[in-house]
């Protein structure tokens, strides 16, 4: 069993950075990078998610976890969401848009998966285990 010590412990914070950097690497370039209101809300969106997670980790309690992780599985519906309007804008290809969405699909299923574990564990500090 793995206990998370920090916050860059947690495998689905990992993966949430990843989606991330993938969202500035193509948020970066041509006419999506000069749509600033999209550009910038799909931006905050992506760190939201990573944002959600490390912070629920720091506030300690299970409850004030799972309260966040649920925020951050929003966020990653309203990346997914923001990167049709990219696709209907043709800043980016399908491929592209399929690509991106499994990432944040793969974030929302671990994310749902960390809190139906809390929810069971009985734990209530910050140092969660994992099986």
């Amino acid at each position: 069993m793995a206990t998370f010590k920090r916050f860059e412990d947690i495998e689905v914070w990992q993966k949430a950075r990843q989606l991330t950097k993938r969202i500035y690497a193509v948020s970066n370039k041509g006419a999506f990078a000069r749509d600033f209101g999209l550009r910038d809300q799909i931006r905050r969106a992506s760190i939201s998610v990573m944002s959600n997670i490390a912070e629920g980790y720091e506030r300690g309690g299970t409850r004030e976890s799972i309260q966040f992780l649920s925020a951050a599985k929003g966020s990653g519906g309203e990346v997914r969401s923001q990167l049709y309007a990219a696709l209907d804008q043709e800043y980016l290809d399908v491929r592209t848009l399929e690509e991106i969405s499994e990432m944040a699909k793969e974030v929302n299923r671990m994310i749902t998966g960390l809190m139906n574990y809390l929810r069971k564990s009985g734990l209530r500090g910050t140092k969660y285990k994992l099986t």
